[in-house]
């Protein structure tokens, strides 16, 4: 009667790792599907959404005809021309020649971000 009692306390301890192994593998599974989708999800920087308020709120009215009297930004097809320019000159620091915007603080790293992401995006208009 031990030896069934021995093979029946293998079984359970069998069952009981192949259980657990299963929820690890099934726990691993449903980690990995989350994180996947949350990648998809980051939308793409345009123009309308996202660049022209900051450009409106940053660059004018200096970048804004008619009272602005330097490279215009007020239009998608300037903003788009100009973008590794404008890129080029946020970077810069306060006191660096050619620094925007001119005699305000630097922009913030994640508002210069947008401006790097527009043109990785592709410079999408809307």
């Amino acid at each position: 009667m031990q030896h069934v009692t021995d093979n029946q306390a293998r079984m359970k301890k069998i069952y009981v790792l192949l259980i657990i192994a299963s929820a690890v593998i099934f726990q691993y599974c449903a980690t990995t599907q989350k994180a996947s989708n949350k990648s998809v999800a980051v939308p793409k920087v345009t123009y309308v959404a996202d660049v022209q308020p900051l450009l409106v709120n940053n660059c004018s009215p200096c970048h804004f005809p008619p009272k602005g009297n330097k490279e215009p930004l007020d239009t998608y097809l300037t903003a788009k021309n100009e973008i590794d320019e404008t890129i080029e000159r946020i970077k810069r620091n306060p006191g660096e020649k050619g620094f925007m915007p001119a005699k305000h603080p630097k922009l913030s790293d994640s508002t210069i971000n947008v401006f790097v992401r527009w043109k990785a995006d592709g410079l999408l208009e809307k």
